[in-house]
């Protein structure tokens, strides 16, 4: 029997049974729906966190008191402990570091207040930056500058501020020249960011950066700052964390056998480490999810069982006219196939509709790997033939003149 034949037999077989047919794919949708949505944001996480490494470019190094990632809770308040890092420190490693390229400092708080005659902003995020930090930081400066040298060794009242601060407290017309209050101090805007958009709800573009010494005088120099330095990138990378190191360790008094009381971590590592976090999580949920394919292909089987029973009489009739086992085999193939074909296609569009609703509902980034769209097809596929086999053989077994009495 040509394979078009058993195609359109296998067809009018499953239309025959619609409601069957559909709640037959329901695993086969699940299994690959999840399967693509979790794929679908892992990639967008995964993108997300590259884009906030690539902000600070490949080549700073941050050193900190505390790592961006502990383990346990022993290890934080452990971290806690350790001596802040200190404007001077920033001062020495300026002065001293041969081999940093540019050298910045930050500080920040995240509970601001912003406010311009009526119109106010809360929860913004007030940074205090040396006049290195926007370079380091790739910030992306859509109207005005960045401030200078003298600014911020001056400590002037001067501020860059988030998109939306420029939409919500500084209204229309020119943002450039306006004062706006932060906490209560008069800054005048010289430059406005680039929109950033949301992540996971909260908006990126709700902040207002000041010089650093502006910041000391506001909010005090007592907590802890974030050092950045340019290393130059390559070979230089190493050497350069050498020095750093070399050069707080000096600076705390710390003996050869004495651990370090701050940590030194590239974007690069940050980078691995987090990629390696994701890639876990997503292998362990993507797991988790195959045993819907599973219990799918499982269903398939069993409906393909009850329609072998049903359809005797219809096999029997075919065998006896002249039908081989191979084109009773072929049908029933086409049919298990076609099933978790279909469930997959549906499955692919489910997972791609329920990632980018996340997306729009809480700001979590996904992207679509077509390489998991095909995977997705093809194990679908896979395992409708793998379970369509064992009904699809016994099917092709019956004896046509059993299976004509079975039903007389």
């Amino acid at each position: 029997m040509p394979f078009k034949e058993a195609f359109q037999l296998a067809l009018q077989s499953l239309w025959a049974n619609k409601m069957r047919s559909i709640l037959t794919l329901l695993g086969v949708i699940i299994g690959v729906a999840s399967v693509i949505m979790v794929v679908t944001l892992t990639n967008g996480a995964k993108k997300f966190v590259t884009s906030k490494v690539d902000t600070y470019g490949a080549s700073v190094i941050t050193v900190t008191k505390m790592p961006a990632i502990w383990n346990t809770a022993d290890e934080y308040f452990a971290y806690q402990k350790r001596k802040d890092i200190r404007y001077d420190d920033y001062r020495a490693i300026l002065s001293d570091c041969k081999s940093c390229m540019t050298v910045g400092a930050r500080r920040e708080i995240a509970n601001g207040k912003v406010v311009r005659g009526a119109q106010s902003t809360t929860d913004t995020g007030i940074h205090g930056w040396t006049w290195t930090m926007p370079a380091l930081s790739n910030l992306d400066i859509a109207v005005g500058r960045s401030f200078t040298e003298v600014e911020d060794a001056h400590s002037a009242h001067v501020a860059i501020v988030g998109s939306d601060i420029a939409e919500n407290v500084l209204g229309p017309g020119d943002p450039l020249g306006k004062e706006i209050r932060v906490d209560g101090t008069p800054y005048t805007v010289i430059g406005v960011a680039k929109s950033k958009g949301k992540m996971f709800g909260q908006s990126m573009d709700n902040w207002v950066v000041i010089p650093l010494t502006a910041f000391f005088q506001q909010y005090g120099a007592f907590a802890s700052l974030d050092i950045l330095v340019d290393s130059g990138g390559g070979q230089g990378m190493d050497a350069t964390e050498d020095e750093l190191r070399t050069l707080m360790r000096a600076r705390r008094h710390l003996g050869p056998d004495k651990p370090d009381t701050f940590t030194i971590e590239s974007s690069a590592t940050l980078q691995n480490f987090l990629g390696k976090v994701l890639n876990n999580f997503g292998a362990v949920v993507v797991a988790i999810a195959a045993i819907s394919l599973v219990v799918g292909g499982i269903v398939i089987m069993n409906i393909m069982l009850v329609s072998v029973t049903e359809r005797t009489r219809e096999i029997g009739v075919r065998k006896a006219l002249g039908a081989r086992r191979s084109d009773i085999l072929l049908q029933f193939l086409i049919e298990s196939a076609v099933l978790a074909l279909a469930g997959g296609l549906l499955g692919v569009v489910v997972g791609i509709g329920l990632a980018k609703a996340i997306t729009l509902a809480i700001g979590f980034p996904s992207v679509v790997a077509f390489w998991s769209v095909a995977a997705g097809l093809i194990v679908a596929t896979a395992v409708g033939i793998f379970f369509g086999i064992y009904p699809a053989h016994k099917a092709s077994a019956l004896d046509p003149i059993v299976a004509l009495r079975a039903e007389l």
